[in-house]
C-alpha cells in the first residue's frame, strides 16, 4: 500500500516537471491557437509567468489594466477597445504566427502580485517581452514599457510602437470596421447639401454674379491687406499702447511697427476715402439739377481733403521727416 503511495507520488511529480518543461515552441503553439479564437489572451497569474518565462522564442505585448470601476481607471476603459482592435487584426493578418507575436491582458484582480513585483501604482502599463533566444533573440530580456503619459493611444500608435520593436518580421495592418452610421451620416448630409444647393441656387446665382458684390469683396479685401491686417496677425501686435506719460498712442512712431486701432483707422480712412472718389464719379454725374450737383462736388471734395488731410498727419506720425501736409491737419 505504501509502495502504491509512492509510485503515485512519484508519477505525478513526474508529470508536473514534464508540464512545467514544456518548450518554448510548444508554449507559443498554445497561446497562438487560443489567442485565435479569443482575441487578446485574458491571462491570470499563472498563465502570465508561462507566457512571459524565459527562454522564449517569441515576443509577447501585455497589458496589464484595471477594468472594474471600483477601480476608476478612465484610461483602462479608452484603450481596452484600441488593444481588442489591434490584438485582432494583428491575429486575423498574421494566421500563421510569422510574427512570432501574442497579445496578453492582465487585469489588477486576477495579477495583484504581477503588479507589486513591477511596483506599479496606475494602470494601464504596457509591457513588451522581446525573445531571449533564437534569431530574432534581444540583447536584454527586460521588458519594454509603452508610455501612456500622452493619453489613451490609438490601435495605429501601439502598432507602430510594436514593429519597431519587431525588425525582419510581418506588421499586419491595423483593419478597423466599416462605420455604417458615418457612412450613412455623410451621404445623408451629402444628399441634401446638394437638394438645399439646387433649390437655392436660383436665388444665390444672382448673387454670385453680381459685379457690385464682387466689387465690394474686391475692396474690402484691398483694404485690409494694404492697410496692414496681415502684419498685425504675424506680428501679433497691441491694440493700442501708453505713450510714456499716462497716457495712450494710437499710433506707432515709426514704420517697423503699428498698433491694432491705428490698422483699423487706416482702413476706415482709406474706405471712405474710396466711397467718396466712387461717388463722385458714378453719382454726382448723374444729379440732372445742376445747382445739387455743384453742392454735392462741393461736399464731396471737402470731405475727401479732410481726410487726405488727416492721412497725411498720420504719416507724418510714422515719420517725422515726411516732407507733405495739408490744413487743418498740419
Amino acid at each position: 500500500m505504501r509502495f502504491l503511495s509512492t509510485l503515485l507520488s512519484v508519477s505525478l511529480l513526474f508529470a508536473g516537471s514534464l508540464a512545467a518543461k514544456k518548450n518554448s515552441a510548444e508554449r507559443f503553439d498554445d497561446f497562438f491557437t487560443k489567442s485565435k479564437a479569443t482575441g487578446p489572451l485574458k491571462l491570470s497569474e499563472t498563465t502570465y509567468k508561462s507566457l512571459t518565462s524565459t527562454p522564449r522564442d517569441y515576443s509577447a505585448a501585455v497589458l496589464l489594466t484595471a477594468q472594474e470601476a471600483r477601480f476608476g481607471c478612465v484610461l483602462c476603459q479608452q484603450f481596452k477597445p484600441e488593444w481588442d482592435l489591434l490584438a485582432n487584426s494583428w491575429h486575423r493578418g498574421d494566421k500563421k504566427g510569422e510574427s512570432r507575436l501574442l497579445f496578453g491582458t492582465l487585469d489588477f484582480s486576477d495579477g495583484r502580485e504581477v503588479f507589486l513585483s513591477f511596483g506599479l501604482q496606475t494602470a494601464p502599463v504596457l509591457f513588451f517581452f522581446p525573445p531571449t533566444h533564437g534569431p530574432h533573440a534581444a540583447a536584454s530580456a527586460e521588458p519594454i514599457r509603452y508610455d501612456f503619459t500622452g493619453g489613451p493611444a490609438s490601435a495605429e500608435q501601439i502598432h507602430d510602437w510594436l514593429a519597431r520593436n519587431l525588425p525582419d518580421r510581418p506588421h499586419p495592418s491595423v483593419k478597423r470596421p466599416i462605420n455604417w452610421m458615418r457612412w450613412a451620416t455623410g451621404m445623408t448630409l451629402f444628399l441634401g447639401a446638394i437638394t438645399v444647393g439646387a433649390t437655392a441656387w436660383p436665388y444665390v446665382l444672382p448673387i454670385v454674379q453680381s459685379r457690385n458684390v464682387w466689387a465690394s469683396v474686391s475692396l474690402i479685401s484691398i483694404l485690409l491687406f494694404t492697410s496692414g491686417h496681415m502684419f498685425n496677425h504675424i506680428r501679433k501686435v497691441p491694440y493700442v499702447a501708453g505713450d510714456g506719460k499716462g497716457g495712450i498712442s494710437y499710433f506707432s512712431g515709426n514704420f517697423q511697427s503699428q498698433y491694432g486701432l491705428e490698422t483699423q483707422v487706416v482702413a476706415a480712412i482709406y474706405g471712405i476715402l474710396s466711397f467718396c472718389a466712387i461717388s463722385l464719379a458714378a453719382k454726382v454725374s448723374r444729379i440732372a439739377d445742376a445747382k445739387s450737383q455743384q453742392a454735392a462736388v462741393i461736399g464731396w471734395s471737402v470731405l475727401i481733403f479732410l481726410l487726405y488731410s488727416f492721412l497725411l498727419s498720420i504719416f507724418k506720425i510714422k515719420n517725422s521727416g515726411y516732407p507733405f501736409a495739408l490744413p487743418p491737419f498740419m
